[in-house]
């Protein structure tokens, strides 16, 4: 029996893992369960899976949860200061960290200071720190098991070979729903059609970030802590069916894919299982039903939150964290309609001009970069009004 905990267990990594869990109740108990602000959400979950403790983020909701759980013996915690907390409890085996964004930063890295594995679907911790994540991880001999889906099949597809023998690696990518599209097209989308992935079913933020490819450059900064990888060995590729999910290129030539529907609760089945595989009901892919699968060049000249990506990677330092900061700032906005698609990639460049470079940044670097980054994104949204 594997202990659980979810960070943003109201989220669709967070109810696909619930989904996992409820499939194989003699391998894995929730024993933590934490959202941010759906307190009816949180409770339902907490009354299914009766896990130890659980924690709602908005602290104005702490007495609605404390009070529905009063007959239980279901611990109830609040604030962001808990969920670092509660990563730590002695009973978790590993801490699976669902959170969207910036904020599963600091809760991932005290689950790993706590000797925690880690299932790791926020790529941002990655993004913004990976540095300093994975040095801790080798530190405190803990696993980061990815389960980005793109993650999750490199990580698969180098099960039993020797990570220095990878030539290159290609994350497939989607293309979104705009794929094939030009600027003039783009610069008027609206907010309803960013969000009609095709092929996906994610939550907001991760949407709009795979319509306009940041979701996929996020994917390459990760991918190069994940697998000591340098900026040179890693490439995208355009697969619109998802069904190969990325490729490793070995220095001898041949290659290896990992294929399947796209299906998030194989990579966290596969993450939270891991070592072992285990039987689950899932789809099966049937070759006959797909007389084809095409591959295409991504389009780094349109979709210029790739090229971005690519070069905060490149210059490294503390540049990963302004593009994160100002992505998830212009994202929020466009979801609110306060800036045009297009605009989105302007901001986040003015944001790596404009956000003082440090080459090795601490912790408190990193935390400082995020605020600047965010607050000078948020002025050029405000001025392009």
């Amino acid at each position: 029996m594997k202990h659980i905990a979810i960070l943003g267990s109201s989220g669709s990594i967070g109810t696909q893992a619930l989904d996992v869990i409820r499939d194989n109740p003699q391998l894995f108990k929730a024993s933590v369960l934490t959202v941010n602000q759906n307190a009816g959400v949180l409770i339902q979950q907490a009354l299914e899976f009766e896990p130890e403790c659980v924690v709602i983020g908005d602290e104005t909701k702490y007495a609605e949860v404390k009070s529905a759980l009063s007959q239980t013996n279901i611990q109830v915690f609040a604030g962001n200061a808990a969920l670092c907390e509660v990563v730590q409890l002695s009973s978790i085996d590993i801490v699976l960290t669902a959170l969207v964004g910036f904020c599963g930063l600091e809760p991932t890295i005290s689950a790993i200071r706590a000797g925690k594995h880690i299932a790791l679907a926020n790529k941002e911790t990655l993004v913004v720190a990976g540095d300093l994540v994975t040095a801790l991880a080798k530190q405190h001999n803990v696993n980061i098991l990815p389960v980005d889906s793109e993650h999750s099949a490199i990580f698969q597809c180098l099960t039993g070979e020797d990570i220095t023998d990878i030539e290159k690696i290609y994350l497939t990518a989607s293309g979104g729903p705009f794929r094939g599209r030009d600027q003039s097209f783009l610069k008027s989308v609206t907010k309803a059609e960013a969000l009609k992935h095709p092929n996906w079913v994610m939550g907001a933020k991760i949407t709009i970030d795979s319509a306009t490819l940041m979701n996929k450059g996020l994917e390459v900064i990760e991918a190069k802590w994940l697998f000591n990888l340098e900026a040179e060995q890693i490439d995208v590729i355009v697969h619109p069916q998802s069904i190969v999910h990325s490729i490793v290129q070995f220095k001898d030539g041949s290659m290896k894919a990992q294929m399947g529907l796209p299906d998030m609760k194989l990579p966290i089945q596969y993450a939270l299982s891991y070592p072992e595989r285990i039987k689950s009901r899932f789809p099966r892919f049937d070759f006959l039903k797909y007389s084809e699968l095409s591959f295409e060049q991504a389009d780094k000249s349109t979709f210029r939150n790739l090229d971005l990506a690519f070069m905060a990677l490149k210059k490294g330092g503390n540049m990963p964290c302004v593009i994160n900061a100002a992505n998830e700032l212009v994202v929020a906005e466009f979801l609110k309609d306060r800036i045009g698609f297009l605009e989105m990639s302007e901001v986040i460049e003015s944001c790596m001009d404009k956000i003082a470079y440090i080459s090795q940044p601490s912790l408190d670097d990193y935390l400082e970069t995020d605020k600047e980054s965010r607050i000078y994104a948020k002025e050029l949204v405000t001025d392009l009004k």
